[in-house]
């Protein structure tokens, strides 16, 4: 499964909160991007899919992750990071064909 760390969980919690909509799920996925290969991306969604993988973040709120990105995402970390240079959501992810095996997200 994609560990959350605990300061990645308060994050996401907090954007899901504020846009007060209790079937929003913040949706991770993988897609394909030019000559660096795969790309990491975040979506809020209210859409479930029948080959999602969900990670519940509480009783009310989840991360949803499709079938095809779970092939690439399992066993990645998912962390958040607040620092001067401003503050990104990195995917750690041991399955990367790269050196670089960590995404910053802003």
């Amino acid at each position: 499964m994609i560990e959350i760390t605990d300061s990645a969980k308060e994050k996401i919690l907090d954007i899901l909160y504020q846009e007060n909509n209790p079937k929003l799920c913040l949706r991770t996925f993988v897609q394909g991007g030019g000559c660096a290969g795969f790309s990491y991306g975040f979506t809020l969604d209210e859409e479930r899919n029948d080959d999602d993988f969900e990670i519940e973040l509480n009783e009310t709120y989840k991360v949803l992750i499709d079938a095809m990105s779970m092939q690439y995402l399992n066993g990645a970390v998912i962390d958040f990071k607040d620092e001067l240079m401003g503050s990104n959501f990195i995917i750690n992810n041991p399955n990367a064909q790269t050196d670089r095996k960590s995404t910053r997200l802003n």
